[in-house]
């Protein structure tokens, strides 16, 4: 049974950086945190011990996204642009969107962007909307379009949400169906499970986008660190740094049944992360086409994904033992 009723939010500062949340947060380290759902206009609610932890915008956008996300001591762990104007924040590429599942080019129509032309991702209808307190899920299926309105292909999708000792967790899972004929993931950098972190995760400024200090870290499982993991092959990534008085992280998995495992990853500086299994070309100097993928009619490809909302650097969020748990995990 899920509760309708409108929600007024409170825009309180967080490190400089205002983000949605209520005025307080439940402590993350209970053993038995309450994760509910609550259905709103043109979104889902997700909340733990009654506070606010992220929604599902599934409409009113080009594509659905998970925004805001609010992780440990209460920190907006996202970037506010562009669905809120806050001082601080970057004003570029408006569709790196909080959260988000999409590509830059599927049959030769680009849907990771938000520009003229773009395909647009539809949310067609919810399958699941379930909660046990331990965790709660949404599962919906949506349609890719293009700019004329013609179908491309369909996805099935199945989110979750948990808490898992002092983090908080996100998985999804996506089906993407050949449902219109043929369909091919061409080879481009811009794709394809991505995040836009904090401005404060950043690897580097931007005086010019009004960025003017930063403190992040990244490293991968593979053992490279800060700039040098865009474009290499890890089957996790992690963005740590303090924010106000608190270290906190976004680690992100590649299950090891995804294809082209361990992925490749469109990891920048200025705080978008991407797992990309598409964009060879781009990633390796190799000839273009070389990430390319084709579905053949009637069939279909899924992709599972861990999103780790983590107090701590690296080391002490254990997120290499994380990983293995989630490795090891069939469902």
């Amino acid at each position: 049974m899920f509760i309708l009723q409108q929600i007024r939010r409170l825009m309180i500062p967080c490190c400089r950086f205002a983000v949605p949340v209520l005025l307080t947060l439940a402590c993350l380290n209970q053993a038995n945190s309450a994760v509910t759902l609550k259905k709103a206009e043109g979104k889902i609610r997700i909340e733990i011990d009654g506070e606010l932890f992220t929604e599902y915008r599934f409409q009113g956008e080009p594509k659905p996204i998970l925004y805001p996300i609010i992780g440990p001591h209460g920190i907006g762990m996202t970037r506010n642009y562009p669905m809120l104007d806050i001082d601080g924040e970057a004003h570029d590429h408006p569709h790196h969107q909080s959260l988000w599942f999409t590509h830059g080019n599927v049959n030769g129509i680009d849907f990771w962007s938000i520009l003229e032309g773009s395909g647009k991702i539809r949310h067609d209808q919810f399958l699941k909307l379930e909660a046990d307190d331990k965790q709660a899920v949404i599962g919906s299926t949506n349609r890719w379009l293009s700019t004329n309105g013609e179908l491309v292909c369909t996805d099935s999708r199945q989110i979750r949400f948990s808490v898992v000792r002092d983090a908080r967790t996100i998985d999804w899972m996506v089906t993407v169906h050949a449902s219109a004929g043929e369909l091919k993931f061409g080879d481009t950098k811009e794709g394809s499970m991505g995040i836009r972190t904090h401005p404060q995760l950043r690897l580097a400024a931007s005086p010019k986008h009004g960025v003017h200090t930063v403190a992040g870290n990244a490293t991968n499982s593979a053992g490279d660190t800060g700039p040098d993991i865009w474009g290499k092959r890890a089957s996790w990534v992690d963005y740590w740094g303090p924010i106000g008085p608190h270290v906190v992280g976004i680690a992100i998995f590649d299950h090891p049944t995804n294809p082209r495992h361990p992925t490749w990853w469109h990891a920048r500086t200025y705080g978008l992360v991407a797992a990309n299994p598409f964009g060879i070309h781009h990633f390796e100097d190799k000839p273009a086409g070389t990430g390319d993928m084709t579905v053949p009619a009637g069939e279909s490809i899924t992709f599972r994904y861990r999103f780790v909302f983590h107090p701590g650097n690296t080391d002490e969020a254990k997120i290499a033992d994380r990983y293995e748990v989630f490795a090891k995990s069939t469902d």
